[in-house]
């Protein structure tokens, strides 16, 4: 699975590899967007490798049920963010997405188009059936996005995330493949 990649008309999206460590390490450890962000911030540049490590092993095995991806801007192949997929109990058929962006391209439309590229990936080539998020109720910014591409509001969970702020409310999102 290492060489998937898929294009809009914006961006690239493509696995994420060694040479994206630096600015992975900026966005994971800039404030303002961990924010709404379950993970801890790290402490070195140490642990960034450990997750991309893991992030790349993940990618490259050949039945994963875990994708991460580096988002590119087309136009001068700029990472401006990072992409999940991953996938629940197979069975099911079903898979939760995450994403984040450096704040320079924060309400740009960006974070929406990255996400209808993962929810076509995840309905089209990975043959889900359902794919779901979770964000803080305070993250206007990520629910704008969740409903724009036609995700639907399907739970309000109380106290669930352990954000650095305290305990936050989570809104539970989902779009079917038939919808």
């Amino acid at each position: 699975m290492t060489n998937l990649k898929t294009k809009s008309e914006r961006l690239i999206l493509r696995p994420v590899t060694e040479q994206d460590t630096a600015k992975i390490h900026l966005l994971n450890s800039n404030e303002e967007i961990a924010k709404f962000n379950t993970s801890e911030i790290p402490h070195s540049i140490e642990e960034t490798k450990a997750i991309l490590k893991n992030w790349i092993l993940e990618n490259s095995k050949e039945n994963t049920q875990r994708f991460t991806f580096a988002i590119e801007l087309k136009s001068d192949a700029q990472l401006i963010g990072l992409i999940g997929i991953n996938i629940g109990k197979i069975k099911y058929k079903n898979a939760e997405v995450w994403f984040k962006f450096d704040t320079e391209f924060w309400g740009k439309g960006f974070a929406t188009e990255a996400l209808s590229e993962i929810l076509n990936f995840g309905f089209n080539d990975l043959k889900l059936h359902r794919i779901e998020a979770g964000c803080a109720v305070e993250n206007i910014g990520s629910i704008k996005v969740l409903e724009k591409v036609g995700m639907l509001r399907e739970a309000h969970t109380r106290k669930l995330l352990p954000l650095k702020s305290g305990w936050s409310d989570n809104y539970g999102y989902a779009k079917l493949s038939t919808d």
